[in-house]
This record gives C-alpha cells, sequence and structure tokens, in this order.
C-alpha cells in the first residue's frame, strides 16, 4: 500500500511540476498556438513537441546525476546560452508586434509545407537552452528527490507535456475569431515578447 502511494505520489508531483513548467507562454508554446490558431499541422506539431519534451525529460531523470558530475560547466552555459535564445526570441516577437499586420497576413495565408512547420518545431525545442533547463536540469534534479520512484515522476511529466500541448493545440482554435483582427496579434506578440526577455532576465539573475 505505501508503495502504490509512492508511486502515485510521484506520478502528480511529475505531472504538477512539469505541468507548471511547460504553462507560461516560451517558444513552444507561442509556435503551437499560432498553428493552432490558423489550423495548420496541428496534429504533427503536437505530437513534435511532446515527443521531444519526453526524450528531453527521460534523459534528466536517468542521466542528471551522471551529467552534472562529468560536466560541471554545463548548467551555466544552459543558463547564458537560453537567456540569448530568449531575448532574441522576444526581440523578434516585439519586432512583428511593431510592424503590425505581418502576423495577421501570415495567419490568413496558405498553411506551409508540413516540413517547414516540423523543422521550425524542432528548431525551438532542440535549439533553445532554456528547454534544456527545465526539462533535463530542473526536472532531472527533482527527480532525485523521488527515489526510487523517479522513473514515476518522470512518467507524470511526459503525460503533462502530452496534455498541455494537446489542449493548447486544438484549443487554441476556439480563439480564432479572435486574431481576425490585426491588434489581437499585435498585444500576442508583445505578451510574448515580455515574456521572453522576463525569463531571459531570471536566468541572468540564478547566476
Amino acid at each position: 500500500m505505501t508503495s502504490d502511494i509512492s508511486i502515485l505520489t510521484s506520478v502528480l508531483r511529475g505531472f504538477g511540476l512539469g505541468f507548471s513548467l511547460i504553462l507560461a507562454i516560451g517558444a513552444q508554446n507561442a509556435f503551437v498556438l499560432r498553428q493552432g490558431i490558423r489550423r495548420a499541422h496541428v496534429a504533427p506539431i503536437v505530437l513534435t513537441c511532446a515527443l521531444s519534451d519526453a526524450v528531453l525529460i527521460i534523459l534528466g531523470v536517468t542521466s542528471f546525476g551522471v551529467v552534472s558530475d562529468l560536466l560541471p560547466w554545463l548548467v551555466p552555459v544552459l543558463r547564458y546560452g537560453g537567456a540569448a535564445f530568449l531575448f532574441a526570441y522576444g526581440a523578434r516577437a516585439f519586432w512583428s508586434a511593431w510592424q503590425g499586420g505581418a502576423a495577421l497576413e501570415a495567419a490568413q495565408s496558405e498553411k506551409g509545407s508540413l516540413r517547414a512547420a516540423i523543422l521550425t518545431c524542432l528548431a525551438l525545442t532542440w535549439a533553445n537552452p532554456h528547454v534544456y533547463l527545465d526539462t533535463v536540469v530542473l526536472l532531472g534534479s527533482v527527480s532525485t528527490q523521488f527515489a526510487p520512484y523517479s522513473g514515476w515522476f518522470g512518467f507524470g511529466a511526459v503525460v503533462s507535456s502530452f496534455v498541455f500541448f494537446t489542449a493548447l493545440g486544438f484549443g487554441a482554435r476556439a480563439l480564432a475569431p479572435v486574431f481576425a483582427k490585426p491588434v489581437a496579434w499585435r498585444i500576442l506578440d508583445v505578451v510574448i515578447g515580455v515574456v521572453m526577455w522576463t525569463l531571459a532576465l531570471g536566468l541572468l539573475r540564478m547566476g
């Protein structure tokens, strides 16, 4: 009975922490939201994001201790690299908001190729150091507190990723009427820019 309770607790804690980490608008989330509003290749994008997160979470849960011991410099590199990435992405969002209309035109134009969408999604996931901080470093370090049920903690985090991206991608369709107006895209870009720069400053303060 005690074992069952420990497993359930580990799964729920993993789900809760994993969900909270991806709840804020990030580079991944902003892209999934855009694709959902445009109804463009939503299912493949959702699956790509969720599977990518799953791989990184599993890597963090199973290898965090070994990696941190062998490469003690890795966490600072990820922190500053993540801050630079987020500043650049935030600046891009602010520029889009300043231009106005560009995002709306993109939403109303053709959906684009599936290949281009998947490659963009992969780049925003695997080329973003902030993602590694959340999944490999943070979730990996916290999972050690749930030994010998670290795997169940990771399982909960993986499930949270699938639930979140599915809800975001397919739920975004309900927002399509709102984003028929150019001002809505401008507001979204400003919000994304603010969140990206706030996350970047948070990473720098960790130092």
